[in-house]
C-alpha cells in the first residue's frame, strides 16, 4: 500500500484527510508540526506529502523546498492563500500541486491519486530510457537526478529539473506553456501557467552563458519553448 505523509498543525483537518486517504486503500502518517513534518519526511520513505503552508514556527514553502533538495517526491501544498504568487512560489520551490482551503476531501483523493499514477508513470518511463543525455557541456543523469555543465553540477530542485529533462527527451520540439505545465504538474494542477516561463527563466540562469541569448532552451515567439539540438 502507498504510504502518505499529513503535515497540518490542526488535528481535526488532517484527521479528516486520513479518514478519506485510509478509506481509500492509502497508510497515513500525521505531524502535527513542521519540525516532525520534516523529520519524518527525511527519514521515511513516502508516496507523497499533504503539506500545509500556514504552520507555527516554520511555514511550509520551507519544509517543502528542504524536503525537494533532498528527496524525489510529489508534495501538495494546501492553504487558505488563493493569491497566485504563492502558488508560484510554491511550484518555484518543487510542489507538484496547490490546494486552496476550503476543499472537498474527495478533491484531495482525486488529486492525491493522479499524482502517485503520473509519479509512478515518471519512474517507469525513466527506467526504459536511456540513463544519461548529453548535449554540448550539458550533462543530465536521469537516475540520480543530477546535472552537470562543463563538469561542474548544477542544483536544480525537482520541477526544473522535470521541465529540463522534458524537454532535452524531447529536442527541437516547440511545447506551448500549456503543454509544458500538463506535462510536468499533471492534468489535475490548477495554478497559473506563468510558473512554466519562472521555471525556464531559472533554468536558463544556471545552464546557459548568457541567459538572454540561451543556447539550449529557445524560446518561439507566440508558441512557446524548444530545447535546440
Amino acid at each position: 500500500m502507498k504510504k502518505i505523509l499529513i503535515v497540518e498543525d490542526d488535528k481535526k483537518i488532517a484527521e479528516l484527510e486520513r479518514d478519506y486517504l485510509e478509506a481509500n486503500n492509502y497508510l497515513v502518517d500525521i505531524a502535527l508540526t513542521g519540525d516532525d513534518g520534516l523529520e519524518m519526511a527525511l527519514q521515511k520513505d513516502y508516496s507523497l506529502i499533504i503539506l500545509d503552508i500556514m504552520l507555527p514556527f516554520t511555514d511550509g514553502f520551507k519544509i517543502c523546498q528542504q524536503i525537494s533538495q533532498k528527496k524525489d517526491i510529489p508534495i501538495l501544498l494546501v492553504s487558505a492563500k488563493s493569491e497566485n504568487i504563492d502558488k508560484i512560489k510554491g511550484f518555484g520551490l518543487g510542489a507538484a500541486d496547490y490546494i486552496v482551503k476550503p476543499f472537498e476531501p474527495s478533491e484531495l483523493v482525486a488529486r492525491v491519486n493522479a499524482h502517485i499514477k503520473r509519479y509512478d508513470r515518471l519512474v517507469s518511463n525513466q527506467i526504459d530510457k536511456k540513463e544519461e543525455i548529453v548535449i554540448g557541456k550539458l550533462r543530465i543523469e536521469k537516475n540520480s537526478r543530477r546535472v552537470f555543465l562543463d563538469n561542474q553540477e548544477i542544483s536544480l530542485p525537482n520541477k526544473e529539473f522535470d521541465v529540463l529533462l522534458f524537454l532535452a527527451e524531447n529536442p527541437n520540439i516547440v511545447f506551448s506553456k500549456d503543454k509544458l505545465f500538463y506535462s510536468i504538474w499533471g492534468l489535475d494542477s490548477y495554478g497559473d501557467h506563468s510558473t512554466v516561463a519562472v521555471h525556464i527563466n531559472r533554468i536558463r540562469e544556471k545552464i546557459e552563458a548568457d541567459s538572454s541569448d540561451p543556447q539550449y532552451i529557445e524560446t518561439v515567439w507566440g508558441a512557446g519553448y524548444r530545447f535546440k539540438v
